[in-house]
């Protein structure tokens, strides 16, 4: 683990409230696919947990620069990075976390909801860079079709790479899309939609209150605690 600074080079809108910071750095930064980043804006307080947070990285990594993506919201933490400008350096230590790829499960899945999709964002890029073998599924849900994020580019992975599925649903409206499942995450929709689920080891991304609702389903599975990763974000 290590501190470092980088620039911001660009800002990239993924819906109304949701965005994403690439930022460039001097050296690249070698981390795992899942793994997460302190972002520091009170230098002088480390402890401050109102500015200093932890995103997900939401891309593979080797490239030229990170990406952090955010809700934006009504917070002291949201209100800073949303008036970020381009050119300005930023502070962060990290990578951290043991919820990442492990190229030697050939078959995972995800079950992420909202903003919980940046890690498996990191780990889809970068199979899908690399053209792995490894078979994905992942069951993404969102509240409307509209709060769904990285959805252009999850479509193209998945028209890319015949071992990447994405499965949505949404939970307040009825999509036209009829390729887009309506309601929550469910021990029914999982049955309906991923028949090999037993084989997998399914990672499970989110706020507390999603992480449990997902280890519910697992249970209702009967999948077991090894075939889970688990990792819960704090602090939204």
């Amino acid at each position: 683990m290590q501190e470092f600074r980088g620039k911001l080079i660009e800002r990239i809108e993924r819906t109304s409230n949701v965005e994403s910071f690439r930022f460039a750095l001097k050296e690249k930064l070698d981390f795992l696919p899942g793994q997460f980043v302190q972002v520091i804006f009170d230098e002088k307080d480390r402890k401050n947990g109102a500015l200093n947070k932890y995103l997900s990285f939401s891309c593979a990594s080797g490239k030229d620069y990170i990406e952090v993506t955010k809700k934006i919201s009504e917070s002291k933490f949201s209100d800073k990075l949303d008036s970020l400008k381009v050119g300005k350096e930023v502070l962060f230590k990290g990578p951290m976390g043991k919820c990442v790829f492990n190229p030697a499960h050939p078959k995972i899945g995800f079950l992420v909801g909202g903003i919980g999709v940046t890690p498996a964002i990191s780990i889809i890029e970068h199979i899908a860079l690399q053209k792995l073998p490894t078979n994905v599924v992942m069951v993404y849900s969102n509240w409307t079709v509209a709060d769904i994020a990285f959805k252009e580019e999850l479509a193209d992975w998945e028209h890319e790479n015949q071992n990447i599925k994405i499965i949505h649903s949404v939970v307040s409206e009825k999509p036209k899309d009829d390729k887009i499942y309506t309601g929550m995450i469910t021990k029914d929709l999982i049955l309906q939609t991923v028949e090999d689920y037993k084989d997998r080891v399914w990672f499970i991304f989110g706020p507390p209150a999603m992480v449990t609702a997902m280890q519910m389903v697992c249970k209702n599975l009967n999948l077991g605690d090894e075939r889970l990763m688990i990792e819960t974000f704090m602090g939204y």
